[in-house]
């Protein structure tokens, strides 16, 4: 039989035995008091970190967005207000040229087949204007200046496109329609007044809340 290696040999344990009971010191640096974090704990601690990241980006990328949403909508509001102040210049030179066409076609007169082009000027500048009115209600959605300047500015685009032509076609049958087709003009002219009045307030509040 193979003996015991935990026999004492002259007060002295056996070479193997005391192998075993040699206690073994600790690393550099080693705290037996701080426990060593599970796997459980440093997956959620790298899980955190990346949170962390994401939510920076996502913080970042939303930063740029709105810079750039910013940007877009101060030049959409800074082209609304140049197209409402064309079509204010536009509408009166319309007026200049109803009364320029009125007037050469009493010189041509009224049966005279050169007397339909003297309203020419009128009428194109009129499509022209109401392109420019589309225009604005465009720049207007991107701006946003407020739900009643919208509505004004499809308004506006009603009055130009669609009334303006519809009244000075029926003017060819009736006189009354003629005048309501000048009445409409007016009142167009008087909203594209309202509307470009209502945006330089806004932007000078603007300016004066940057400074």
């Amino acid at each position: 039989m193979t003996p015991t290696l935990t026999c004492w040999e002259g007060g002295f344990p056996h070479p193997a035995t005391a192998a075993s009971l040699t206690p073994v010191r600790p690393a550099a640096g080693y705290r037996a008091d701080i426990g060593r974090p599970s796997v459980s704990d440093q997956i959620d601690t790298f899980g955190g970190k990346a949170s962390k990241d994401m939510t920076e980006n996502q913080i970042i990328v939303g930063q740029a967005a709105s810079t750039s949403g910013s940007a877009l909508r101060r030049g959409a509001a800074a082209g609304y207000r140049w197209l409402l102040l064309l079509f204010l210049v536009a509408g009166v030179v319309q007026i200049f040229l109803a009364g320029l066409g009125v007037f050469h076609l009493h010189s041509y007169g009224l049966d005279d087949p050169a007397g339909d082009s003297a309203l020419d000027p009128h009428r194109t500048l009129g499509f022209a204007m109401g392109g420019i009115a589309v225009l604005i209600l465009v720049l207007a959605l991107f701006a946003r200046p407020g739900a009643r300047q919208v509505v004004l500015a499809a308004v506006l685009v009603l009055q130009t496109v669609l009334l303006q032509s519809l009244l000075a076609g029926l003017g060819d049958d009736s006189a009354v329609w003629g005048g309501l087709h000048a009445l409409d003009g007016l009142l167009a002219l008087g909203v594209a007044g309202y509307l470009y009045g209502v945006a330089l307030v806004r932007r000078r509040a603007t300016a004066r809340d940057l400074r």
